[in-house]
């Protein structure tokens, strides 16, 4: 009756009902929603991600731009080894819940508020926050487009939101993406550099929009301005020294990883430290920033080490072109009452020390400090820090070299004074990429500074302190992964151990309970209630133990629940009877053969993002393979028993 009244008025073209008749203006309303389903269907034609990935860059950006306004006027540590063990396949429950994201905007807001006197940046726990932002608006798309979530959909997006949270931190959009591939992807794929690409451009944009929208500048530009010489910006025999450099900066990474995973185990160790973490993580975390304060108290040990300068002043005066060593050759400048903000340099000068002498003290104290602050328990970034001590150490080889030649290096009669900034930048990307194992930091110092002259010998830099930090020790995340526990498989260093020669047969699981079609459901309903394993193998028969498949915990409940209440008085029926009648079983795709190596077999595990394998001989189920077995295999050939 409903579809004829709405053909006996002649509204429209197709039935409608009598509620849509008797409505307000029903002629406006199906106009607005032809229109609606119009534009829906030609904006969604170049693909309706690109719109949710955009919007997720600008809404990082301003979330970030926010953050930082408010420090200018319990989720604890960085977040990327959490993330990247997430990216690897392996869920970690409420890790991304929204509760977490709340908890971690109100910490990290009161940790960036201390300043440099705990010396703890943003930059983990922001990825963190944009992973979260990433999966919500994951579930906000499939909701509107109305299609069922996918793991692929959501691994695409978290993949763009570890993107976007590096790049709307130091809008660098290029490095941004690049960093988050080398550190939080084992495998990565190009569409998903192109999704994340995309959504980093839109945050990196937009976030420095925001500085010229609040008149803090007048145009987009870098955010750590300098003004290296750009004719000559160095001499060809300077290139040694750079290289040296990275050579010191990959030894100092060597020291700081394995003292700082040292001093991490020590505290999960020892008895007391253990104790108080697990029960009063508030009286460690003061205890552990008193000590911090009173070291770097400004009219105390702290006018040593410039404690009166933000972490970004830090930067700014580090990458001075300027030789501080010998504007104060013939003079010694006073210190300052209050950091004078047109001089901020003389905040590293003190008449007590010299340049030398408060870089120095500087790379000793932040050593050890660093290490400290990074067990306090409360949301922190741990790549800015470091960041902030390569450029130290850079400056402080610079300040050297300046010295040794004053009037800088004779090259085909010409002479250019050294500039000990070029070298600050030089040594912070060489020893953030030493720590973090990455050689995008050379992309990053060049897109918060704007300048390209010293691409050739920053690379150089990076490059040798990399060689030696990747050969020595584990990165940051992946060492914090190791303490943490992390469910996450480890490379295998095959040059230096025998790992070809290994297969699936040394390593795999043999112990494998399967389910037989010809299985009595007594049988099956024993084994289920014994067992709490997620998914049963499913062979032909008993006898022959060929894999047919793999039925779920969850539907096998299920169909026992329904099968067992209408059983007959005397009847026996079989596994193959619940299957029948629409238990799901699925299909095998992939299994590993006993002679697979394990270097195939970690392969599959990283790039498909597994958790699982079974192994099959000639058809029959011999075995199974998890992420535990294959770490296990990994760790015995990196760390071999003592024979006994």
């Amino acid at each position: 009756m409903e579809e004829l009244v709405g053909l006996r008025e002649g509204s429209s073209g197709k039935p409608v009902t009598l509620q849509e008749l008797w409505g307000p203006c029903p002629r406006v309303r199906r106009s607005i929603q032809g229109t609606l389903e119009w534009l829906k269907e030609r904006l969604f034609r170049v693909g309706e991600d690109w719109y949710f990935l955009m919007a997720h860059g600008v809404l990082m950006a301003l979330i970030s731009y926010a953050m930082n306004i408010a420090v200018r006027s319990v989720v604890r540590g960085s977040g990327i080894p959490e993330v990247k063990t997430i990216l690897s396949g392996v869920i970690l429950e409420d890790y991304l819940d929204i509760k977490n994201f709340g908890a971690k905007v109100a910490g990290l807001s009161c940790t960036l508020a201390t300043g440099s006197t705990i010396f703890l940046g943003k930059l983990g726990p922001f990825v963190h926050l944009s992973v979260i932002t990433a999966a919500y608006l994951g579930h906000v798309r499939t909701k509107i487009i109305g299609e069922s979530e996918s793991k692929t959909k959501k691994m695409e997006m978290l993949v763009a939101g570890a993107a976007v949270g590096v790049a709307t931190v130091f809008a660098a959009p290029f490095s941004g993406v690049l960093f988050s591939i080398e550190v939080m992807s084992s495998h990565f794929s190009v569409w998903d550099y192109w999704r994340g690409f995309f959504a980093a451009t839109c945050g990196a944009f937009m976030f420095r929009l925001l500085a010229v929208f609040s008149s803090e500048q007048e145009t987009i530009t870098s955010i750590y301005k300098t003004s290296f010489r750009v004719d000559i910006p160095f001499d060809l025999p300077e290139i040694f020294f750079f290289v040296a450099l990275g050579a010191i900066c990959g030894i100092l990474s060597c020291g700081y990883n394995f003292c700082q995973r040292s001093f991490l185990f020590f505290l999960k160790a020892n008895g007391f430290t253990s104790k108080l973490l697990a029960t009063s993580k508030p009286l460690y975390a003061a205890l552990a920033a008193l000590v911090l304060a009173s070291v770097t108290y400004p009219p105390g040990v702290g006018r040593f080490m410039a404690s009166r300068l933000s972490m970004e002043e830090h930067l700014e005066t580090l990458f001075d072109n300027n030789s501080w060593a010998l504007m104060t050759k013939n003079s010694s400048p006073s210190w300052p009452a209050e950091p004078d903000p047109q001089n901020l340099w003389l905040e590293w000068c003190h008449p007590q020390l010299t340049v030398f002498g408060t870089l120095v003290f500087f790379l000793v104290m932040k050593f050890w400090m660093l290490i400290l602050a990074t067990t306090i328990p409360i949301p922190a970034g741990y790549f800015l820090p470091v960041f902030i001590y390569g450029a130290a150490t850079g400056r402080l080889l610079g300040e050297a070299l300046s010295v040794a030649f004053p009037e800088g290096i004779m090259v085909g009669g010409e002479v250019n004074p050294i500039m000990p900034g070029a070298y600050a930048l030089a040594g912070a990307a060489a020893f953030s990429g030493a720590v973090t194992h990455s050689i995008s930091t050379a992309l990053l110092v060049f897109e918060l500074t704007g300048q390209m002259v010293h691409a050739l010998p920053v690379l150089m830099a990076v490059l040798a302190a990399n060689a030696i930090s990747q050969s020595c020790q584990p990165s940051f995340y992946d060492g914090t992964i190791i303490v943490k526990k992390l469910p996450y498989l480890p490379w295998i260093r095959g040059r230096k151990i025998g790992s070809y020669p290994v297969t699936v047969d040394d390593f795999m699981n043999c112990t494998l309970t399967t389910l037989a079609k010809d299985m009595p459901l007594e049988e099956v309903i024993r084994i289920v209630i014994s067992t709490d394993v997620t998914q049963y193998p499913l062979v032909e028969t008993t006898e022959s133990q060929t894999l047919v498949g793999v039925v779920k915990r969850t539907h096998l409940v299920q169909a026992l629940q329904t099968e067992t209440a209408s059983w007959a008085p005397g009847q026996q029926p079989c596994l193959q009877d619940i299957l029948a009648g629409g238990c799901p079983i699925q299909p095998v795709t992939l299994q590993l053969s006993p002679e697979t190596s394990l270097h195939e077999t970690h392969n599959l595990f990283e790039l498909l993002n597994l958790q699982l394998l079974f192994v099959t001989s000639r058809g029959r189920a011999v075995g199974s393979v998890t992420w535990v077995e294959l770490k296990k295999a990994i760790s015995t050939l990196t760390n071999p028993p003592t024979p006994k």
